[in-house]
């Protein structure tokens, strides 16, 4: 069996800061493999309070998309979470140069606890178990972000696009069936580098994917209600399966 649990979908500082909806990140289980992506602040609580509970020991891997706290508050704890306070090396964790070296948000003490760490870099292939993934094109943010490809036999079945300002043919970078896209803004900020209702309306466009999940959520995005704004899209790509994550929400990545 292929999952996708959504501990959190909360977008960035405001929602994060007052969570409004939890920022614990998404928990992948891909049979007997169990990854974390992007552990952001009440990432263990909301593994421990998940129903079923997320036991973090079941973890064999952590991936980080980007550095910024919204998306790496509880990567420490989860470390510690994962080794059982660092009594049982093992994991894989991935993340980015500039997370690790030029502005660490990973301890350096943490680090031994794990089997190894990997540095995440544009169209590098990696593999934790039975998971096979890549890492797409360097994204425009305000840090080195980078986007993931998981790959069943050949196919990409999940892509994930996260944080990211649109540039021209974002799309052509995530092949996935199934796409999940983080959509903090519903109205475009030039300012702000990050995906809005707009931006999402475009890759819709140009995407052949079946399944378009909108997640990591704003501020004003929250107040105009996800659900009713993918019940929108949904009369416009009629091809497409569109769907507004919520907290705690799992996805069969293998439903048809």
């Amino acid at each position: 069996m292929k999952t996708l649990k959504f501990i959190g979908t909360a977008g960035a500082r405001f929602a994060m800061l007052r969570q409004l909806r939890a920022s614990g990140g998404l928990w992948l289980k891909w049979e007997e493999t169990n990854l974390l992506i992007d552990p952001g602040p009440g990432s263990l609580v909301g593994c421990l309070k998940s129903r079923p509970k997320l036991n973090p020991l079941d973890l064999d891997g952590i991936i980080l998309t980007h550095r910024h706290l919204d998306h790496s508050g509880d990567i420490n704890v989860m470390i510690e979470a994962m080794t059982e306070g660092g009594h049982k090396k093992k994991g894989i964790v991935v993340a980015p140069y500039d997370a690790l070296e030029i502005d660490p948000v990973i301890l350096r003490y943490n680090r031994n606890y794990v089997d190894k760490i990997e540095i995440l870099k544009e169209n590098e292939t990696y593999k934790i178990k039975e998971v096979s993934f890549q890492a797409a094109i360097e994204h425009v943010h305000g840090c080195e972000t980078y986007g993931l490809n998981f790959k069943a036999g050949k196919k990409v079945l999940l892509s994930i696009i996260t944080d990211t300002q649109y540039f021209e043919g974002i799309e052509k970078y995530y092949p996935g069936d199934i796409l999940v896209v983080n959509i903090l803004l519903f109205n475009e900020k030039n300012h702000v580098k990050h995906l809005s209702l707009a931006d999402a309306r475009l890759i819709l466009k140009n995407s052949n994917c079946r399944v378009f999940i909108m997640t990591h959520f704003g501020m004003k995005m929250l107040k105009n209600k996800p659900h009713e704004i993918a019940r929108e899209l949904q009369d416009e790509f009629k091809d497409k399966q569109i769907i507004a994550a919520y907290d705690g929400m799992t996805f069969d990545l293998e439903k048809r």
